[in-house]
Parts: structure tokens; sequence; C-alpha cells
């Protein structure tokens, strides 16, 4: 085992200030509380992939997010509750897509909760919608003008987590682009008590730190409501009024960024500087090394925590943000995954601290650049986390992130309070080592001894260090997962499953609409089992959702491609369906997707597009199609040309087709309608 480059002095300095050693004691009082490290399912659709991985595989990358003193070990868990609307990667199925209709079984965050509660029962977790059904809004693309109606909808589903999942939500968001609605606030809190849930705490607004912050300083109502005040990718910093409220601060969705090494840097700068340059109660007092803590530096005893969008990227490559996840897990047909740094960069913090510990006062910025923070449980237990993250190795994807310096350097620290009886500390260690570019995460070294509670590390660039007295970190590890492969080439689904384990069929990524297993009870035969679509009405969204629905599925590479499906409309007159090849874009992008579209509709007439939105005709004529008939399409895309066939007839050939060279397969309809699509099948060559 490496030796620790450490100095412990044993005579050269007995003095804090002849060292100017960084005084680490609990004497004077703590600091803000701590209330977890977390990662976000959804926002959307992120974890659509990962429930289509077999076993051992899926559950190896659950250990690895979840399971304690294993991988990341988080603490909590935030996700999506669907709203049936594209909210950035693909759309998540509400539990209520119609006012009448409840089913707490559809999508996979009620799973994925649960997984994570059997891995760790203490796992704080969190709702928020991103978008709503439209019926909350009764006409109006708003949901909170009838916030009796959006509350309710919102209570439905944490009273259903418990009813049929057992699982307490222990926090809900509040979160709109466009502003917050105090009056839905105040509702929702009303609402929550009087169901029993006064223990659900309320996120808002779950954005950005004002005008939230203002509103909760004037209005003492509001204050009541409101328990945490969440802001998405802060930039390290908050302002004063957020700390005047003495409500607990969040980083309720930070990080967003390609989960690489520098990834990884973003994030082990941020887990220590959005406590250390955000949330102290007087920035211009920050601890540096050669001070002690400033008498009039008190921090509140409020908490703070931070959370990663996403937590694991499970969603195909050329959607928007790849790679933007804690870990990498897109390949469900092959089961490769890959553990990326972000998960030893939150191993350094989680597996050494929990929720309900306490940040100490003294927290702050190296001499030489770099930050350190220290957290007790209060009993005697310490843990000290120290980053020395270089600008270019630790940019996040946002905000822009102003100029600094690191340079290498020895930093000594000096134990006091209850503390200065430790005599040991377990020491682990990850370098980046870009240089290099080998490098190596999650180390454990051999541990260190303390005299008299001094002890000098010196710490180079690029480098992350926990030190504590907590003995049970632990780097897990599993055989290395299967190698990488690009989706089948043939590829089939009849979704004949009668008991499926989730509402979507595998594989296929809704972007506009929602796409579930359906028992076709008026045809009991060839199409008793089918794959629905559901939505009859344009969804509350706060991205451009196409006017249009699909679902993608297959290699974004694929050029010359066979694509065949039945169809069946269920809108007679106004009713299209469609197949298509080459689709360009998804996720927030969705509205502008290109492709090779082949249209038919319930009017008997077909059309043939180069876009999703249907504006660039490359043929178009009689089909003789009507509702509630099946119909089998098939498209075949080669070169620059395309044809398609309708019930293995040609119906069309010869379409000039110059871009886009390459996509995705997919399905879907003409509108937000009720359409139903059975064996589907991909031939690529």
């Amino acid at each position: 085992m490496e030796l620790l480059r450490v100095a412990v002095f044993l005579g050269l300095c007995l003095g804090a200030c002849s060292c100017q050693a960084v005084v680490l004691s609990d004497s004077a009082g703590l600091g803000r509380g701590f209330d977890g490290i977390g990662g976000l399912s959804g926002g959307g659709a992120t974890s659509r992939l990962l429930v289509n991985y077999a076993e051992p595989y899926r559950s190896q990358i659950l250990d690895f997010l979840f399971k304690p003193n294993f991988g990341a070990s988080l603490h909590i868990l935030k996700v999506e509750i669907g709203g049936d609307a594209q909210t950035t990667d693909g759309t998540e199925p509400s539990h209520m897509h119609y006012e009448n209709d409840e089913n707490y079984f559809r999508g996979y965050e009620w799973w994925l909760m649960r997984e994570a509660k059997r891995r760790n029962p203490n796992i704080t977790l969190i709702g928020l919608p991103w978008a709503f059904p439209g019926w909350v809004g009764h006409g109006k693309s708003w949901p909170y003008d009838f916030p009796d109606i959006t509350a309710s909808y919102v209570v439905k589903w944490i009273l259903g987590a418990k009813q049929y999942h057992d699982l307490d939500i222990h926090y809900v968001g509040i979160w709109n682009e466009r502003n917050f609605d105090v009056k839905y606030i105040k509702l929702l809190r009303y609402t929550l008590d009087k169901s029993g849930l006064e223990g659900v705490r309320i996120i808002a607004s779950d954005n950005l730190w004002q005008p939230i912050t203002l509103s909760l300083l004037q209005d003492p109502e509001l204050g009541g409501a409101v328990d945490v005040i969440g802001a998405h990718y802060p930039g390290t910093t908050t302002v004063k009024e957020a700390l005047q409220t003495q409500k607990k601060l969040w980083s309720s969705e930070d990080y967003s960024s390609v989960n690489d090494e520098v990834g990884g840097g973003c994030w082990a700068r941020i887990l220590n500087q959005n406590y250390v340059n955000g949330f102290m109660t007087a920035s211009d007092t920050l601890v540096r090394l050669g001070q002690t803590a400033l008498s009039s530096c008190v921090l509140t005893t409020v908490s703070f925590s931070t959370i990663s969008w996403n937590l694991v990227s499970s969603y195909y490559e050329d959607l928007p943000f790849a790679r933007d996840g804690l870990m990498t897990a897109e390949e469900p047909w092959s089961g490769h995954y890959e553990v990326a740094p972000p998960i030893w960069i939150t191993a350094h913090t989680t597996q050494f601290t929990q929720p309900g510990w306490s940040y100490l006062q003294t927290v702050g910025h190296l001499a030489q650049g770099g930050t350190y923070v220290a957290l007790t449980d209060g009993k005697g237990s310490l843990t000290v986390v120290i980053e020395t993250m270089t600008h270019d190795h630790s940019v996040c994807i946002r905000p822009p992130l102003p100029p600094f310096n690191v340079t290498s350097q020895n930093a000594t620290f000096q134990l006091k309070g209850s503390f200065a009886s430790i005599k040991e500390l377990q020491v682990w260690r990850s370098q980046f080592n870009f240089k290099t570019k080998k490098p190596s995460f999650f180390q454990k070294l051999t541990p260190l001894t303390l005299v008299d509670g001094l002890f000098t590390l010196s710490v180079a660039e690029d480098e992350v260090y926990t030190l504590t007295t907590v003995t049970s970190g632990q780097k897990g590890s599993y055989p290395g997962s299967p190698p990488s492969a690009r989706f089948p080439k043939q590829y089939k689904d009849n979704f004949d499953v009668r008991n499926p384990p989730f509402s979507e069929a595998p594989n296929f990524a809704d972007q506009t609409g929602v796409f579930e297993y359906y028992l076709n009870l008026t045809d009991p035969g060839a199409h008793s089992f089918t794959l629905r679509q559901v939505l009859t009405e344009r969804p509350i969204t706060w991205v451009a959702d196409a006017d249009q629905t699909i679902s993608v599925i297959g290699d974004h590479q694929w050029q010359n491609v066979t694509v065949s499906c039945d169809v069946f409309m269920e809108s007679v007159k106004t009713g299209g369906v469609f197949i298509a090849a080459r689709v360009d874009k998804g996720g927030q992008c969705v509205r502008s997707a290109r492709g090779v579209f082949f249209w038919v509709f319930a009017d008997g007439t077909y059309k043939v597009t180069n876009d999703l939105a249907g504006q660039t005709v490359l043929a178009e004529g009689q089909s003789g199609t009507r509702a509630y008939g099946w119909h089998t399409l098939t498209l075949t895309v080669e070169g620059q040309h395309a044809s398609g066939l309708l019930n293995g007839y040609p119906l069309w050939k010869n379409a000039v087709v110059l871009a886009p060279p390459n996509g995705w397969a997919a399905l879907g309809t003409h509108s937000f309608e009720l359409a139903q699509f059975d064996n589907f099948a991909v031939l690529a060559e």
C-alpha cells in the first residue's frame, strides 16, 4: 500500500500559528447540517434503458449507485413525477393520464425507488413534477390556474407511493421555468396536511434563488409552507436573502456534465464549494489556511445538500446531454455499463458521512487553491474532504466558471475540541493524473497517525482526499461488465407480454406521447397484445414537445434499414400513424426531427415526409386505409432512395432522401390520439 505523502510534526510545529494550521474544532459550535448527496432520475426519462438490463448487471448498477459502503452510496434519490411530456431526454408516464384515471404502476420510478430503499432503507426520497397531463390545466398550458386540482394530483402520487409500494416520500418539489406560484405552494401545504402527510416537506422553487427568497421573507404564511430553498446549477454561490430565511439551502439540481475525468473534477469541486462558497453566512470571512474560525462567522443550524442531474445516463447516446450521469448504463442489449469517475468522487463524501451530520464552522479555501470541508456526527466522528481541482479540469457544463489558480502545496491541520484526542485517520485518495492519463480513484492509503492532533498533508493539483475516523469505507467491485456492442441489426417485438414488469416495451424511448403495453380485448386473435399510444390531449410542458407522438428505438448510426409494423388507428377520419427511419433528433429537440416518415391516415391517404412535422413531402397519394382495421407498413431506406409497402404490396417507391444520412427507427401518431402497434421489426445493414 502506497505511503501517504504526509509529515507529522513532532516538535517543529507545536503551535498552530507558527505552522499556519487550519484548526478543525467544534468548541465554538457547528455549521450547517448535512442532508446528504443525491442523484436525480428524470427530467426526463434518464433511467429509461436501465430497467431493460438483464441480471446480474442491473443489480450491479444499482449497487454502485445505492449500496452503502460500496460505490456512490447515495443518501438521496430524487425522481420525476411523470407528467406525460417531454422533459429533456424523453417522456415519463403520469399516474393520471386522465382526470378519472389512476394507475400507480406505470413507468419505472416506483421500481427504482424500491430498489434504492432495499439497498439503503434510510434513503431520502424526493418527487418533483416537470410537466403535467393536459387535463390538469383545463385547456390552459399553465398548471397553476387551478391550484386545487394540481395539488390534489401531486398528493395522490405521494399517497400512491405509500399505498402501493410502501414508499415514504420525504420531500416534494415545486418547479416551473417561468415562475413559482405562491397560492399553489400554500394550497399544496394545506392539501398535504389534510391528507395526513404533515411530514412531507416542500422544496421551492427548485429553480433559482430568486424571487422565492424575497417572497419567503415577506410572506410568513409562505415561509411556514416551504422547508427547503432549492436552486439549480447555482455555480457554488447563493444570495444573502436565502441565508436570511434560515431555511435549508440545497443545490437541488447540479452537475449535468459529461462523466469523464473533467466531469469528475467538476463534481469534486462543486461538492465542496457549493458549501464553502455558497452557504457561509458571511462569504467574505471564509476560513483560509493560516486562520482559525472567526467568531463573527456564525453559521445557522439549517442544512445543505447537493443533488446530481442525472443519476445514471441510461438513455440513447445521441439524445441531448449524453453521459451526463454519475455513471453510464445505456446498452441493456449488451449488458455493458461503465462506472465513471463521479461515482468514486461521490464516495469520498457519502461513504464517510450521513444525513444528520453537521459541517464544522472551519471550512474554506486552501492557501494555494482548492478547498476543504469537515463534518462530524457530533459524537466524536470526523470526516475531512479536500479537493484541489484546477480550473480547466473541473469545468461544469453550466454556469460559466470564473478563472482561478491551484498549485501543489502543504496543508497543515490542527484538531481541537472533541477531536483533539483522535490518534488516527483513515485516508482515501483520488488522483486524476491528467498528464499521464492514468487516473487512480478512491484508493485506500496507509492510515495517518496524529501527534497532538497535528498533521501536514502534501497535496498536488487535481486530487481529492478524505481523512476520516470512519473505518467502514470500501471500493466495491464486480467482474467487468460485458463488452460494449451496437444495438442488434435485426430486432423484433410482438409485444406479447401477459404480465409486463413495466408499462413500456423494452428499448422504445418515448419522445412525445406515451406508448404502453395494451391488452386488446376487442381482437383476441393475432393482435391481442399490442403497444398503444394512450394520450389524447397535449400535456402541459416546459419543452417544445412535438405536435405528433413518437417513440424511437435502435442505433442512431443506422443508414440502410427496413422497418415494418402493424398499425391500428382509433380515430375515424382524423387518425394517422407512421413508421420511420433515420430519425436524427430526440429529447428536447424532437420537434425539429428529420428522417424518413411513412404515414397512413384514416381518410384513405398516405404521405412520405422528410420531417416529423410533415412539412417536407417526398410522396403522397391514396392508400385506402381506414380506422379500426389493421394495416402492415413496411419502409425501406437504402442510400438516397426510399420505398414503402402497404400490406405487402408496393405503395410508393424511389422517393429521394438526401438527408439525414442516419438515425433511429421510430413509430408514432399524427396527433395526440389513440393508436396501436404490433409486430414491430427492423433490419439494418
